[in-house]
């Protein structure tokens, strides 16, 4: 979720990858830790945010004080303040809203000034428990890494249209959305 102009937007959560804090060449902790990455070693819950082609990816830290592992939040089934993901992507095409890293980022006006931001205690951003739980999840490699593509780091709903990537992947055939988003033609 993102607080703009005192509003949330956002939705649940969908997709993630998994990127380990050694032996894993892909994980930005690979390297060490950088003037870059310095958020990503942070404690738990620490949101770590880096541009890539022109947008950016979020992932939230996920292990103790000093140890560079994170979750990238790959997309989100989003659920409330659609005019504003809308109007900060250009559509309302559903697939092209929040399925996706760079895509999710713009949708929720994500960039470098929310990075290290705490997602437990920020008023801007953050991740909360919805009491949903997901029964059919899948299990994949990686996508859009160039090294270790193959570790089953990648975790998703099965059959949820939000998820980005290989529709292949799904055990169930993703379904569109039974109800149309807001200004959605």
């Amino acid at each position: 979720m993102r607080k703009i102009q005192g509003n949330w937007i956002g939705g649940c959560i969908v997709e993630t990858e998994a990127y380990l804090a050694s032996g894993d060449p892909a994980s930005h902790s690979a390297r060490g830790k950088t003037p870059g990455n310095t958020s990503m070693f942070g404690p738990p819950g620490t949101l770590y945010v880096y541009p890539i082609h022109a947008n950016h990816c979020m992932n939230a830290v996920t292990q103790s004080l000093g140890t560079g592992s994170a979750v990238l939040i790959r997309a989100i089934e989003p659920f409330c303040g659609l005019p504003t993901m809308q109007a900060n992507r250009g559509t309302s095409h559903p697939g092209k809203l929040t399925s996706g890293p760079g895509m999710l980022c713009q949708a929720l006006d994500v960039d470098r000034s929310l990075d290290g931001a705490s997602l437990t205690h920020s008023s801007h951003v953050g991740i909360f428990f919805s009491g949903q739980t997901v029964t059919q999840f899948c299990q994949t490699g990686r996508i859009g890494v160039t090294r270790a593509q193959k570790r089953k780091l990648r975790f998703f709903t099965d059959g949820n249209w939000y998820v980005s990537g290989r529709r292949k992947d799904h055990r169930t055939p993703p379904a569109r959305p039974a109800q149309k988003l807001s200004g959605e033609t």
